[in-house]
């Protein structure tokens, strides 16, 4: 994997990333627009991960921390680029910076129809919690 970069996203890199979800993440999501991903890298400089290849955006996680829980979000990875450890590398980094700021539990929304997710999710070291539903409100 040493061709493989890690960094945090810039403003720079908004459109590519809204691109790059458009093609490899399952599904859209309110805040998955210019204005939110923006206001997702002006709050938080290092929650959102790009993982490159030659220059080429490869893969994404958002590895966000509000002071007490983890949460993984938008972790996708270019169809052609899957099962070659850019998950993988994408979230050890999120796990990384999770143990630098304190953190001590994650969690990842996944969809539950997502089986390739789930699986993938499950190498990872990631269980599900059968007994907590998520509840979700859309607030525009």
């Amino acid at each position: 994997m040493s061709d493989l970069v890690i960094r945090a996203a810039t403003g720079h890199d908004v459109d590519g990333v809204l691109d790059f979800w458009a093609e490899a993440a399952e599904g859209t999501s309110i805040s998955d627009d210019r204005s939110g991903v923006n206001a997702l890298v002006a709050r938080d400089l290092h929650a959102l991960l790009l993982a490159e290849r030659d220059g080429e955006l490869v893969g994404t996680v958002i590895a966000g921390y509000d002071g007490w829980r983890c949460h993984l979000y938008r972790l996708a990875v270019c169809p052609r680029q899957r099962r070659q450890g850019v998950a993988g590398a994408l979230l050890q980094a999120a796990e990384r910076r999770f143990a630098a700021l304190g953190g001590r539990r994650a969690d990842a929304m996944v969809l539950d129809h997502n089986a390739p997710a789930h699986s993938a999710w499950t190498a990872a070291g990631y269980g599900s919690e059968p007994q907590w539903s998520r509840w979700v409100k859309h607030l525009s």
